[in-house]
């Protein structure tokens, strides 16, 4: 029998977070997309602690009415990177939540790539 979506996504999620994990120095880079916006966070799993987050919701990005999510996901990954730059973070982890690495959070990713993250 075929799981739901979310379900399928979940049980996924759950695989990829027994490998992933965030430390001081190589923090996981956590994305979340819903059907409206992306959220993205840097966290050190050892803590607890969210070090740097972004979303479309930030005033500049959610302002801009007329790009396309890919764009907008662009935007985001690299206000992450920038706010880890401030943050002293170089290195990350990623985990894409159970999400395909394509679209939205291939787009995510390869923005924060050019901005100096390195995963």
């Amino acid at each position: 029998m075929a799981l739901a979506k979310q379900e399928r996504r979940k049980k996924i999620q759950r695989r990829i977070r027994k490998k992933v994990f965030g430390t001081q120095e190589k923090p996981r880079l956590a994305v979340f997309r819903s059907n409206k916006n992306i959220f993205v966070q840097v966290i050190d799993d050892n803590k607890g602690v969210t070090l740097a987050s972004a979303s479309s919701l930030v005033k500049d990005i959610a302002d801009k009415k007329d790009i396309t999510k890919k764009e907008q996901a662009a935007l985001v990954g690299k206000v992450v990177a920038d706010k880890a730059k401030e943050a002293g973070i170089k290195e990350v982890v990623f985990d894409r939540g159970g999400y395909l690495y394509h679209g939205r959070v291939k787009s995510l990713a390869d923005a924060a790539r050019e901005n100096g993250l390195k995963f």
